[in-house]
């Protein structure tokens, strides 16, 4: 019988015997078999979890913390909780959980300003600030409940989120020294640029 001469199989160099499948590369010769054996341990965590319903990360949500999330405040007051905060209580209020980033007079420090830039949008140097942008001080009510502070959002209670939007609408000469703000007072609050801005009316789609 002859011998056996030459490859047998795509990719082999010699006899059956000693022949071994080539292994797959990348267009930089980089071998794929490590990639998979990689790729394999990160996919099959996930479909068992997926099979037995869990992820391994997190809580169920609770009743609680689904209201929370989808609590919405509008412009004209709707969703403002109960509570009231006067300007002095919310300097204090500031002083302790915001001047940190936003300075001590709202001039911006490690974050952005919250006061000043009014009538400086349409300018070369515009200054997006609560005094010249923001349309409505409801809306800044509903965004410091949801974002402020930073490093915990959220931790604010109702009183006190009232108290530091009147503390930043005085430093921005919204309202006055003795203002008190609650859901009946902060949405009759004018806002600088009110009508800077121009109504949607497009339909909703689903």
């Amino acid at each position: 019988m002859p011998r056996l001469r030459g490859p047998l199989l795509t990719g082999c160099a010699g006899p059956l015997t000693r022949c071994r499948p080539r292994r797959r590369r990348n267009a930089r010769g980089v071998s794929l078999a490590p990639l998979r054996v990689a790729l394999l341990f990160l996919v099959l965590p996930a479909a068992l979890a997926a099979q037995s319903g869990t992820t391994g990360l997190g809580h169920e949500a609770t009743a609680e913390e689904l209201g929370a999330a989808g609590y919405t405040v509008f412009p004209d007051g709707k969703g403002l909780p109960e509570g009231r905060g006067t300007v002095g209580e919310g300097k204090a209020v500031y002083q302790q959980f915001c001047a940190a980033c936003h300075g001590r007079n709202a001039e911006g420090d490690e974050a952005a300003a919250l006061v000043g830039g009014r009538d400086s949008l349409t300018s070369e140097r515009p200054r997006k600030t609560v005094e010249s942008y923001w349309p409505y001080a409801t809306s800044l009510w509903d965004y410091i409940r949801r974002s402020m502070p930073y490093e915990s959002p959220g931790s604010l209670s109702d009183d006190e989120i009232y108290a530091v939007v009147a503390h930043l609408l005085h430093l921005g000469g919204i309202v006055g020294g003795d203002a008190v703000l609650d859901r009946e007072t902060l949405p009759k609050v004018e806002m600088p640029n009110r009508d800077g801005f121009v109504l949607d009316d497009r339909p909703d789609t689903d």
